[in-house]
């Protein structure tokens, strides 16, 4: 056990002290923004002001889920950088090709084409920003193609009727930005980072981006260091796999079989009133379930209408940003709230502890909850429709910022909640804590999770208006994979232990060192991990490095969910007092088989560098996140919700019926949504991507050919087979509400306040 806590010291110290080094790294030489893009003849096209004011009005439209920038967002809008990028390239084709003679680019002769080719590549790679000025020079046939494309956002963002059939393939509202001037200085936003994917650095031959995105006319192609360090991930990944084996081996069989208790050990526990309360949350997680589930079937249905749903122009009122964001939001809020209250009812449970005024901080925390919720929500659907001003938006309305789009003043809400609820878990675990027992090191990792889980959120305050994207980038990261993805995992690990160490499935000891070596493998590959994220946001080539190799390392544990997953089978497949527990231990089950599926196979199949270059910000993204996110994460919280309810209710209303519905439903309806759908059109997506470009590949011109349409279409069988499942779990609920009115006593045999202590 020493060496365990050592390796984990070592693990977190040299861990973040390397992802400290190279944010450092990152924020030295990232694109720089300019004072001023100006032609030759001194003419000024863009000032910073408008690039940075112009980063505000697409945040405040929904940014991110709005379309992608660096292929960060959403998937049925273009990726902007890439589409202008494109579009500006192909105006000047055309422009010069116009000069001699020819109807377009495309009618010259091939030598023609090669020879204008060479000189588009040479005029939008070459390095023209002046350190010494802070300007960006631009020659005159290069500002009339800017001024072009930019005419072309100008016309879709508003409510020209030219552009109203992209804007109805693009999922937008009609004139979403109705303030011209705020239209104008958002196109400076777009035609820099375009600016930034196809320039070269100082010195050097690649891109800021590192050549992302895919874009054949001017050699944006992958670098060789996306190259090399692809091919290393997966040597590294291959002998990880094979150590892990060689080490679990080595293992098997060390410890002697547990001792099953004759009856139930959680089945005279009393909970507390701290632990009765914390019933309306797993309330609040069924309601804000259904939410996101409706929210996401109009979301998937605005892929094909664009601006209605049915018929019914539902986009005057609720447009495409408005849903996807929420429908996301939602996913992190109410799988959140379900491992929030699993540590308010565990805590008390465990050390035996009520302490005082426990159950009115329990309300509170549950009442603020609510109030951030529902605030957040107004303020992104305020901020979408324009109601507030740019810098309004910025605190109460929308931060444009993929799962991290509540504005400020919600996420400070946010924080002081998850102190609030920081303190009111580890002062009820502390008395457990200072006790000597068994399964002390499991309730260290469990408190130190705990605190993790509290501060870390704090990484989402290191970004204001103005930072630049890739510093936002980094930072936001930090909140979506090492807040959401790991120490949330963390925690859900060391909780599950201990309800399985005190059910007598697992001996103390041997959970302790699981949940030890779980912790440290896991954060070896997670948090040095997160750099996979930042491949191509301007960042440097060492992001690539570290970050391929050390992805590679967080798919390395799930080569062995599947030992997990038989040992949690074989539990529930035990009679006795242990089929009380069959599907809360089955949700464990389907969390280790989307860990290895989703998290694992689907993870991999885009964390290579020379991977995500190609499929970046394509549906292939979207079959992870889906699998991962509700197959793991939400199914997580799900087991952990009904572990919790076994108690909290009369068992006689427990109804394994509604529980199988649910289950089978939403692990068929998962499963049928990413094959029959996602999958396939990620797939084709990467075709394109790889053959013509990423701009085609999420081009309103390739996404809505009929076989396209098909596939969204196809979602729809899983999806309605999928929603059946969060319908039976809120029926579920209810008859355990109404069956938990009458008289409780009868279903717990001694009266006698019982808790789960430490041993």
């Amino acid at each position: 056990m020493r060496r365990l806590w050592v390796a984990l010291a070592v693990v977190c110290l040299a861990s973040f002290g390397a992802l400290g080094l190279i944010g450092r790294e990152i924020y030295r030489t990232a694109p720089p923004i300019p004072s001023a893009v100006v032609t030759t003849s001194g003419e000024t096209l863009f000032t910073r002001d408008d690039i940075e004011r112009g980063r505000q009005v697409w945040q405040s439209i929904g940014g991110q889920q709005v379309g992608s920038i660096w292929g960060h967002g959403g998937y049925v809008a273009p990726d902007w950088s890439a589409d202008w990028l494109h579009r500006e390239a192909t105006t000047l084709l055309d422009l010069w090709a116009a000069r001699e003679g020819a109807a377009s680019f495309e009618a010259l002769p091939a030598e023609r084409r090669g020879a204008l080719q060479a000189r588009l590549k040479e005029e939008l790679r070459t390095n023209t920003y002046n350190p010494e000025t802070g300007e960006i020079v631009v020659s005159p046939d290069r500002a009339r193609a800017i001024k072009e494309v930019a005419a072309h956002y100008v016309a879709l963002f508003g409510d020209a009727p030219s552009e109203r059939e992209l804007r109805v393939a693009y999922a937008l509202a009609e004139n979403p930005i109705p303030n011209p001037e705020h239209r104008r200085m958002m196109t400076g936003f777009f035609f820099w980072t375009a600016w930034a994917a196809s320039t070269d650095r100082p010195g050097d031959t690649i891109t800021y981006t590192a050549n992302w995105p895919a874009e054949p006319l001017i050699d944006n192609v992958p670098t060789t260091a996306n190259v090399v360090w692809s091919v290393a991930s997966v040597i590294l990944l291959i002998a990880g796999i094979g150590l892990l084996v060689w080490h679990h081996v080595a293992r098997t069989h060390q410890d002697a079989p547990p001792r099953r208790p004759a009856t139930d050990p959680l089945f005279s526990l009393k909970p507390t009133p701290s632990m009765r309360a914390t019933g309306k949350y797993f309330i609040t997680v069924i309601g804000l379930f259904l939410a996101q589930v409706g929210l996401g079937a109009v979301t998937a249905h605005y892929g094909v209408e664009g601006q209605d749903f049915f018929g019914v122009p539902l986009s005057e009122v609720l447009p495409y940003a408005v849903t996807r964001t929420w429908h996301t939001q939602l996913a992190v809020f109410w799988i959140a709230t379900a491992w929030l209250a699993t540590g308010l009812y565990i805590a008390p449970a465990i050390s035996g502890h009520e302490p005082r005024f426990q159950r009115l901080g329990v309300n509170a925390l549950w009442a603020a909850l609510v109030l951030v919720v529902v605030g957040s929500m107004f303020g992104e659907w305020l901020g979408v429709m324009q109601q507030l001003g740019l810098d309004a938006n910025f605190w109460f309305g929308h931060q444009g910022w993929e799962y991290v789009d509540l504005g400020r003043f919600w996420q400070i809400l946010l924080f002081v909640g998850l102190m609030l609820w920081l303190f009111l878990v580890g002062r009820a675990l502390w008395p457990a804590l200072r006790e000597k027992s068994e399964s002390r090191p499991l309730l260290a990792v469990l408190f130190l999770s705990t605190v993790a889980i509290g501060l870390f959120y704090a990484a989402g305050f290191m970004w204001g208006k103005h930072t630049h994207i890739s510093m936002v980038e980094y930072w936001r990261w930090w909140v979506v994979h090492l807040w959401v993805e790991g120490f949330f995992e963390v925690f859900a690990t060391a909780v599950i232990a201990l309800l399985f160490v005190r059910l007598g499935l697992v001996r103390a000891a041997t959970a302790n060192n699981a949940a030890l070596f779980s912790t440290v493998v896991f954060l070896l590959g997670g948090i040095l991990g997160t750099l996979h994220h930042l491949y191509f946001a301007g960042t440097p080539t060492s992001v690539i490095a570290v970050g391929a190799m050390f992805s590679a390392l967080e798919v390395v544990p799930l080569s062995l969910v599947g030992f997990e997953a038989y040992e949690n089978w074989r539990h529930s497949r035990e009679d006795g007092w242990i089929a009380a527990y069959k599907w809360p231990i089955l949700f464990f089950v389907a969390v280790s088989f989307w860990n290895m599926v989703g998290a694992g196979v689907f993870g991999f199949m885009i964390n290579p560098p020379i991977s995500l270059y190609y499929i970046q910000g394509l549906n292939t993204t979207a079959v992870h996140a889906h699998s991962a996110l509700f197959g793991v994460y939400g199914m997580l919280g799900i087991g952990l919700m009904l572990f919790c309810l076994r108690n909290l209710a009369r068992r006689a209303a427990w109804n394994d019926g509604l529980l199988k519905g649910a289950f089978w439903a939403m692990n068929g309806g998962l499963a049928m949504m990413v094959l029959m759908a996602l999958l396939p059109m990620g797939a084709m997506q990467a075709w394109a991507s790889v053959t013509h470009g990423l701009w085609y590949a999420r081009s309103a011109e390739f996404m809505h050919q009929p076989l396209m349409h098909l596939f969204v279409w196809l979602r729809v069988p899983g999806d309605v087979v999928f929603s059946v499942g969060p319908v039976l779990l809120a029926l579920f609920l209810a008859k355990l509400w109404l069956g938990g009115r009458g008289a409780r006593t009868a279903t717990r045999e001694s009266p006698a306040q019982a808790t789960l202590p430490a041993e």
